[in-house]
This record gives structure tokens, sequence and C-alpha cells, in this order.
């Protein structure tokens, strides 16, 4: 589905919006969104967004992980397999079939994943402090929508995806 850019809206306006998705992508990406204290707080983007999703979801195997995340089992195992070394995943049979791997959210790894969203929390807080509640709420209501067309685009052009919103 293609679509002419000069009838969409103001070029301008698209101009100013895509140069500051791409400000905030750098930023986001030189502080990992790390939050206070960010060197003892940040995290890889990939870990947070696989520990999150075991922690929303459960313990799950690499396929069904992979598949709720959007992205292929071979990128879920490379990306896993720093995370098991670290203790912050533990590796365990199935309980319905012991031959199956499940990957679970380890004690360590629920404690450092809190810690993490508590920085990232706190950094959000201080950075939207002057920010009327309305404002917080349209523009998380705004960038989960932006997300979303972003990730169904990508679906749409068969493309793998490398990020999802978090499970509710």
């Amino acid at each position: 589905m293609s679509m002419d850019m000069t009838t969409v809206g103001d070029p301008g306006l698209l101009d100013t919006l895509q140069h500051e998705v791409a400000v905030f992508a750098r930023r986001a990406e030189q502080t990992r969104l790390g939050g206070v204290g960010q060197v003892r707080n940040s995290m890889d983007r990939a870990a947070y967004l696989l520990l999150n999703r075991l922690d929303k979801e459960g313990p799950m195997g690499v396929k069904a992980l992979a598949a709720s995340m959007g992205i292929d089992s071979s990128t879920v195992t490379r990306q896993v397999a720093p995370l098991v070394d670290t203790g912050l995943v533990k590796r365990t049979s199935h309980p319905e079939d012991g031959r199956a791997v499940v990957l679970q959210l380890s004690p360590r790894g629920q404690a450092r994943l809190e810690e993490v969203r508590s920085s990232r929390r706190q950094l959000m807080a201080e950075l939207t402090h002057d920010w009327a509640p309305e404002e917080r709420e349209t523009f998380c209501a705004l960038l989960t929508r932006f997300n979303g067309a972003l990730s169904a685009r990508t679906a749409a052009q068969g493309m793998p995806q490398t990020e999802t919103a978090p499970a509710s």
C-alpha cells in the first residue's frame, strides 16, 4: 500500500516529525533509557524486552517467545544466551514434556528487571515532571499508536520485527 507523501499532510510537519523520531531514537540509544544512575540501571534493549515479555507472559519455550515478540527463534536463542549465562533467565524442563525447554525469569532476573523498570519510571517522571497528566496520557497513547503502525507496516512487508509493545 503505497502512499503519495505529498497528500498525507504538511511536508514541513512530516519533516519535523521524521527528524524528531530520529533524534529520539538516537537519544534513547545513547542513554539506553537507563534512567537515573544510568550505568548501574541501564539494560540492553533486547534484554529488557525479553525479560519484560517473560515477566508479563510467564515461562515459555523459545518458539513461543519468538512468536510473541514477532522475531525468529534464532534471534531469541542468541539474545537469551547471555541472560541465561548471567542468571537472569533459567532454562527448565517443560512440565508436561520433559524433553522441551522452557525459559523462565529467575528471581535474580525479576529483581534486575524491577530495578531497571523503577529507574526508567523515575526517568520518565523526571522528563515529564512539568506535563499535565492528560499530556502524559496523550503522549503515551500516540506513541503506542505510532509503534503499532510501525509494527503493522513491518508485518505487512514480511520483515521480521525487532520489538513489540509489552503485553498488557
